[in-house]
C-alpha cells in the first residue's frame, strides 16, 4: 500500500523499450532488447572491456530528513527476470519484488547498515510456464549515515547498492544469453514513513552541499507520488523529473514513453493481419496491448490527443495576431531579407549538436521569421547542399539567429 502512489510510473519505468513498434519478434529493433536497467551477472561484466559490456551493480544516494530521532526507510526492489521460451522467438520478462527494511537511529548511533540476500528460481518450471527461469543471485546492501549540518536540520545519507551475483553464465557468452541471469529493468522504491526525502535535482538552499556529495551510478533518484509527498522515492535508470506522472491521455503502456500514444496507437492499427497475428503469439502482454488498441474506438482515439501544460491561457479569439516576422532585419549593419547570402557562425547556444559542422558555409535565405519566443531568426538553405532545392520546397530550412550569421557582400 505505501508504494501504490508510484505504482504507475514504476511499472512504466520497468516496461519501458520491453517491445518496441512494430512489436513483432521478427523486427530487427525488436532483436536487441532490454536497454535500460540490467544488471548482468557479476563475472560476465567483469570479463568485457569498461563500458562494453552491462554492468553488474548500481547505487542509489540520496538524503532524509527524519521527522523523530528514530524511524526506519522501506525499500522494494524490482526487476524482470528473463523467462526464455527456445523456438518461440521471444523472451518474456517476469516481475520480481524484494522488500527490506533499514531503520536508523539518530542520537544513539552515526550508522547504521543491513544486507539483503536475493535468491530467487531454481530451475523448476513454472506451472505456467513453457520452459523454466534460470536461478538468479544477488545483494543488496543498504546504509544508513548521519551528516553533519548546521544544527537546524538533521539529515541521513541513504546508500543502496544493488549487485547481481548470479553464477553460472561463460564470461564469452553473447549477451543475449547473458541476459538469463540478469536483473532487468532494476529500480527501486523507497519511502520514509517518518521522513522526508531531499530533492537532488532541486533541494533546499539548506541541503544543496550535501546534495552535491550524492553519487548515483545506474540510476537517478526522484521524488516520487504527488507534489505533496515527500516521503515517497523511485530510484530509476532513466532520468526523471520529482513527481513524475503517466498523462491522464495514456491509457495503456505501449512499453514506449518517450513516443506519443496517438502516433504508436494508429501504427499499430496499420499492421498486417499477418503482422497481427505474429504480435498476438509472441506473448499475452504484447495480444493484450493489441487487443486494448483494437478496441479503443473513435472516442478512445481522441482522448488520446495531447493537452498545453505550460500554464498559459490559451488565446482567445479576440486576442490580436501575433506581429509578423519583418520582412527584413539588420545584420553586422547591413539589411538581410529573402536571397541574401549569409555566412554561418553557429553559436555556443546551439542545441543542435550537427549545426556544428556548418560553420564556416555559405547559405541564402528564404525568410525572415519568428520563433516561439518572439524572436526573429533566419531560415536559410546550405549553397552547396545538392538537395538545396529540395529543401526549399519542402521547407526544411536549417535556423540561425542573426548573431550566428554574416552578410555576404552581393
Amino acid at each position: 500500500m505505501i508504494f501504490d502512489d508510484a505504482r504507475a510510473i514504476a511499472d512504466a519505468v520497468l516496461f519501458e523499450g520491453y517491445a518496441l513498434y512494430p512489436y513483432r519478434p521478427s523486427s530487427m529493433k525488436n532483436h536487441l532488447r532490454f536497454q535500460f536497467g540490467v544488471l548482468a551477472p557479476r563475472a560476465w561484466s567483469k570479463a568485457g572491456s569498461p563500458g562494453s559490456r552491462d554492468a553488474w551493480w548500481l547505487q542509489a544516494q540520496t538524503l532524509l530528513e527524519p521527522r523523530a530521532e528514530s524511524g526506519r526507510i522501506l525499500g522494494r526492489l524490482r526487476f524482470l527476470q528473463l523467462r526464455r521460451h527456445e523456438g518461440a522467438g521471444w523472451d518474456e520478462g517476469h516481475l520480481r519484488e524484494f522488500d527490506f527494511e533499514l531503520p536508523f537511529v539518530g542520537a544513539a548511533g552515526a550508522r547504521t547498515q543491513i544486507e539483503v540476500c536475493i535468491a530467487d528460481g531454481d530451475g523448476v518450471p513454472d506451472a505456467d510456464a513453457r520452459d523454466p527461469r534460470w536461478p538468479l543471485t544477488g545483494a543488496i546492501h543498504a546504509t544508513a549515515a548521519r551528516m553533519a549540518t548546521d544544527g537546524a536540520h538533521h539529515l541521513w545519507q541513504i546508500t543502496l547498492r544493488v549487485e547481481n551475483l548470479t553464477a553460472g553464465i561463460a564470461v564469452e557468452a553473447a549477451r543475449n544469453d547473458a541476459l538469463r541471469g540478469a536483473f532487468l529493468g532494476t529500480h527501486l522504491l523507497l519511502a520514509a514513513p517518518g521522513g522526508d526525502f531531499v530533492s537532488l535535482t532541486d533541494p533546499p538552499a539548506w541541503a544543496t552541499a550535501a546534495a552535491a556529495q550524492c553519487h548515483n551510478v545506474g540510476t537517478y533518484p526522484a521524488l516520487a507520488g504527488p507534489p505533496d509527498r515527500r516521503d515517497l522515492l523511485v530510484c530509476a535508470p532513466v532520468i526523471l523529473g520529482d513527481h513524475p506522472a503517466i498523462a491522464p491521455e495514456s491509457p495503456q503502456d505501449l512499453f514506449d514513453a518517450t513516443e506519443i500514444d496517438e502516433i504508436l496507437t494508429l501504427r499499430v492499427l496499420t499492421l498486417t493481419d499477418g503482422e497481427k497475428a505474429e504480435m498476438r503469439a509472441a506473448e499475452p502482454r504484447l495480444a493484450a496491448l493489441l487487443d486494448r488498441v483494437e478496441r479503443l474506438g473513435p472516442e478512445g482515439m481522441a482522448r488520446l490527443h495531447g493537452v498545453n501544460r505550460d500554464g498559459r491561457a490559451p488565446a482567445l479569439a479576440a486576442t490580436p495576431a501575433e506581429p509578423a516576422a519583418p520582412a527584413r532585419i539588420r545584420v553586422r549593419g547591413q539589411w538581410v531579407s529573402a536571397g541574401s547570402r549569409v555566412r554561418l557562425r553557429p553559436g555556443a547556444r546551439r542545441t543542435d549538436a550537427q549545426d556544428m559542422f556548418l560553420a564556416g558555409m555559405t547559405a541564402t535565405v528564404a525568410a525572415v521569421m519568428r520563433d516561439v519566443e518572439d524572436q526573429d531568426c533566419l531560415a536559410v538553405t546550405i549553397d552547396d547542399d545538392p538537395a538545396a532545392e529540395l529543401v526549399r520546397w519542402r521547407q526544411r530550412y536549417h535556423y540561425f539567429y542573426p548573431d550566428e550569421v554574416e552578410p555576404v557582400p552581393p
